[in-house]
């Protein structure tokens, strides 16, 4: 977790720390539309290892932007969501894909 005496000075550099990495933004893709389980994650995280999934997800609830559901049952149920903060990300990642749709078309002009 990043503290808050320890925050880049720039807005933008704040909001790279905490969502920069590839993995991060694609989970909070993910949690979009409704809390999701860690295989959920995995099976739609192409690529990602369970422990990176797992790193992310710690950093991110230590960041206060995803929060852990634990059901209490036998076998475990967990799932993560994101927290109010988290939600505030939204649209964030909207202009990310709505500037990606505008960059693909850009490329078959």
């Amino acid at each position: 977790m990043v503290t808050k005496d320890k925050m880049p000075e720039c807005d933008v550099a704040t909001t790279v720390e905490i969502i920069g990495s590839k993995w991060k933004t694609l989970i909070i893709r993910d949690l979009m539309t409704g809390a999701k389980r860690n295989t959920e994650l995995k099976h739609s995280l192409h690529g990602i290892s369970q422990k990176v999934l797992i790193e992310s997800l710690k950093s991110m609830i230590d960041d206060k932007i995803v929060e852990r559901i634990d059901f209490k049952k036998n076998p475990p149920h967990v799932e993560y969501q994101l927290t109010e903060l988290g939600n505030t990300l939204l649209p964030v990642i909207e202009a990310m894909k709505e500037w990606g749709q505008f960059y693909k078309k850009q490329l078959t002009i």
